[in-house]
């Protein structure tokens, strides 16, 4: 053999005897270092209470587009948008002097038709005497006495005018309907409105509707539930809600149902539910989105866990474990709704099970040993809220 492919396979040689040296040495090292540190907590069994969440937005329990009942120029705006308002306060007033004219014309009118009233009452009163002593011929008694009737209707129709001419006087005053905030004046002093002109609008503050949807399948479990006594008919008692806006954690605020329609909506399948809230304190707006939590159910035992103990593999979930060997097993599991901020697991864990809730990115694969350290599973403590409800 020429020598100088004989010292490349040499060559060769020698690296592959290193190489596996190196790789002996790293196993070895691999089966030294100690086993990785994870945190594990005992599954929970307890009684808790089904929550099912929606989406919904805010809405006022009375909104008003604010127009005037009579046609003029806005001779003054009278408040601050975006004010709050009483019931009653004058936001607009509409140009008076014509109605002002028109309201003393009806007032003499009136006055005419009183004064037309006693002449005709005297005059039929003295037809009446002289027709007995045939003084007058019947046709003039008939004529005296149509022309008191006559009298006494055009004295109705006065009244009439009159009563019509002061609602318009007091209609060039635009007040508020309702209590509640005021929104932008969509005219200004100097403008001519009339009656289909919209002045601002005014939404109630005290209460506030929520408005949520919920699906088919949720509304046949809440009707299945009531018809079994389970649950109560949300359309004969008020079932309770929690509510949390976009910058809540979790859900502070309570209101109850109080509306519940009467069809579905065919083109989504869903049907509106209403509940409405106490906002005295003005922190609710309408127009804003709302996370809703409506009572599914009564109490029921459960198995929860930490959400973040979950993995998932495809459209699989599973779980780490510890035995008494403190070796890492996977178990798989099938994961139902929150609960008391922990995970109900509906099936694939038992009592006693320590499930890994930290430190799982140190598990490489299934039976690998580790170093196990007992914590508490780190679940929200909205139980007793919950049970108050």
């Amino acid at each position: 053999m020429p020598v100088r492919p004989l010292m490349v396979a040499l060559a060769l040689l020698g690296a592959i005897v290193l190489a596996g040296c190196d790789s002996q040495a790293d196993s070895a090292s691999a089966q030294q270092a100690p086993p990785p540190q994870v945190s594990v907590a005992e599954v929970v069994i307890k009684d808790v209470r089904y929550w099912d969440e929606f989406t919904g937005r805010i809405q006022p329990v009375e909104r008003v587009e604010l127009r005037p009942r009579v046609s003029g120029h806005i001779e003054s705006v009278n408040y601050t948008e975006g004010q709050e308002v009483a019931k009653g306060d004058v936001l607009f007033v509409i140009d008076q002097r014509p109605y002002q004219a028109q309201l003393a014309g009806a007032e003499a009118d009136l006055q005419r038709a009183r004064s037309r009233v006693e002449l005709t009452r005297v005059e039929a009163s003295r037809a009446e005497r002289l027709s007995k002593t045939h003084a007058i011929s019947r046709e003039e008694l008939d004529q005296r006495r149509a022309a008191a009737r006559q009298a006494q209707s055009d004295l109705l129709a006065a009244e009439a005018r009159l009563e019509t001419a002061q609602l318009n006087m007091d209609f060039t005053e635009v007040r508020a309907p309702i209590a509640g905030r005021t929104g932008r004046a969509l005219v200004t002093a100097g403008n001519l409105v009339s009656e289909s002109t919209q002045l601002t609008s005014i939404v109630s503050q005290d209460k506030v509707y929520v408005n949520f949807y919920s699906d088919e399948r949720t509304y046949l479990n809440y009707d299945a539930m009531a018809r079994s006594g389970e649950r109560s008919s949300s359309r004969e008692t008020r079932t309770p809600v929690q509510v949390g806006l976009a910058n809540d954690d979790g859900y502070p605020y309570r209101g109850e149902v109080d509306f519940v329609d009467n069809s579905l909506d065919a083109d989504t399948g869903t049907i509106l539910i209403r509940a409405v809230l106490d906002n005295g304190d003005g922190r609710f707006t309408p127009g804003m989105f709302a996370r809703v939590r409506v009572m599914g159910g009564g109490d029921s035992a459960a198995t929860l866990i930490d959400d973040k103990a979950v993995l998932t593999d495809q459209d699989r979930k599973y779980v780490y474990v510890v035995n008494d060997e403190n070796v890492a097993l996977r178990k798989d599991i099938r994961t139902g709704r929150m609960a008391d901020g922990l995970r109900v697991v509906e099936s694939g864990l038992e009592p006693g099970n320590r499930v890994v809730v930290n430190g799982i990115q140190r598990i490489y694969f299934p039976g690998m040993q580790v170093a196990a350290e007992v914590v508490e599973m780190d679940g929200k403590p909205e139980a007793a809220v919950l049970v108050a409800q």
